[in-house]
């Protein structure tokens, strides 16, 4: 299918059906990431979007088109999250009523609101795939209508209207990053985008755990990949749309890919330097401005505009995250050291580290290891640092008063 499936006018009708419904998101600057890179960037918030991300934009504009028959048959979704939200949240604004099938295992936060805009959740399997199934099953059960998350031209064109408004309130912008599992919101800004400043290049990012993207576009046509391990739940999509890949096909300039410990560290630097809490997914085109950053910039062209796409993030995750976050920027160390099994040995050890300023988070003795000699203990701690420098400073002063700290 080619990109006539969705033109700049459909997005333009879809902006003016959502005008009053959604939130037109702020873009902020952030004066850290443009640091980083060289160039201006700005973030696009969609996780301060109604239902916490961009999919309210697609399932409204979709479920809006629907006659009176259909919509009194009801609708029906399959997702993980964002899109059960965006679809349950459309549903009661239209008085639809809304069935979403969830996977066994979805964070409960997601399960918790998508309930409370009112759909009925049923959990099934383990997989999208497997919601989707059962959603399908449904549909033919009940005539109900079932709401994709990407692969409709009503979805991507009501997606696309997130582009539009980066155009309107970054108008200066030269590069766009887009967030990208099944590629309805990288093909909707890309047709807004394109339509309107045709030299302004549009890149889309994956986690490279479920990167499906690449392969497909080199064999003209979308594949599935086999296996899929990422904690990017909102865009581990095993398969491209086809609606999506004709126009991602000749619209986007570039898609990259970025791995789980670039999108920690994307969700940290949110969270610290722009206050924004923003869930793996949501990340992961700040993760490619962070990992370009590295490298200079590599040439990229600025102001930049990076989605946010999405904020919905199981808070044990996020802490999950933090912690993995701290560590990957240097800001924790892990270690065992062995020291004399006496009275004084673990005290001394403890004003070491409060001599070096280095705050303690954990400790764990061990006796019981083969290892370890009749009179020695070992020590396992946690401690937070100031940074790589300082982490540097720790690790060389324990080793010079004979500590040999040994990693984790």
């Amino acid at each position: 299918m080619t990109s006539t499936a969705v033109t700049l006018e459909d997005v333009q009708a879809a902006a003016r059906l959502l005008d009053g419904v959604i939130q037109r998101t702020p873009v902020q600057y952030s004066q850290a990431l443009s640091d980083r890179v060289g160039v201006p960037v700005h973030l696009k918030c969609e996780n301060l979007q109604r239902a916490g991300s961009f999919k309210i934009r697609g399932a409204y504009t979709r479920m809006s088109r629907l006659t009176e028959e259909q919509r009194a048959a009801g609708v029906v979704a399959a997702s993980a999250g964002n899109h059960a939200q965006g679809v349950a949240l459309a549903a009661r604004l239209l008085g639809v009523r809304a069935t979403v099938f969830m996977p066994h295992g979805a964070a409960m936060p997601k399960l918790m609101a998508t309930r409370g805009y009112g759909a009925t959740v049923e959990q099934v399997g383990t997989t999208i795939d497997d919601c989707i199934a059962r959603a399908r099953e449904f549909e033919a059960e009940h005539g109900a209508v079932f709401i994709p998350p990407f692969d409709h031209p009503d979805i991507v064109a009501g997606q696309g209207t997130c582009g539009l408004e980066i155009l309107e309130q970054v108008p200066d912008v030269r590069t766009v990053l887009v967030c990208t599992g099944g590629g309805g919101l990288l093909a909707g800004i890309a047709t807004a985008v394109k339509g309107l400043r045709p030299d302004v290049r549009v890149l889309g990012v994956q986690a490279e755990q479920a990167a499906a993207w690449p392969l497909s576009l080199r064999e003209g046509h979308p594949v599935a990949l086999e296996r899929m391990t990422t904690m990017a739940d909102g865009i581990a999509v095993g398969r491209p749309g086809d609606v999506p890949f004709g126009v991602v096909r000749e619209l986007v300039d570039d898609i990259a890919t970025v791995s789980e410990d670039s999108l920690a560290r994307a969700m940290l630097l949110l969270l610290e330097r722009a206050k924004l809490v923003v869930e793996p997914a949501g990340a992961a085109a700040v993760a490619r401005l962070m990992d370009l950053g590295e490298h200079g910039g590599a040439d990229l062209e600025g102001p930049v505009v990076a989605v946010v796409s999405g904020g919905n993030v199981d808070p044990l995750l996020l802490l999950r995250i933090i912690r993995s976050g701290l560590t990957l920027a240097g800001r924790y160390l892990q270690f065992r050291v062995r020291v004399p099994d006496r009275p004084g040995s673990l005290a001394g050890l403890l004003a070491t580290l409060a001599e070096l300023q280095a705050n303690v988070l954990e400790v764990v003795h061990g006796r019981t290891s083969a290892s370890l000699g009749v009179h020695e203990v070992q020590i396992a701690l946690t401690v937070e640092t100031e940074g790589p420098e300082h982490s540097e400073q720790v690790v060389q002063v324990l080793g010079e008063r004979g500590y040999a700290p040994e990693f984790t």
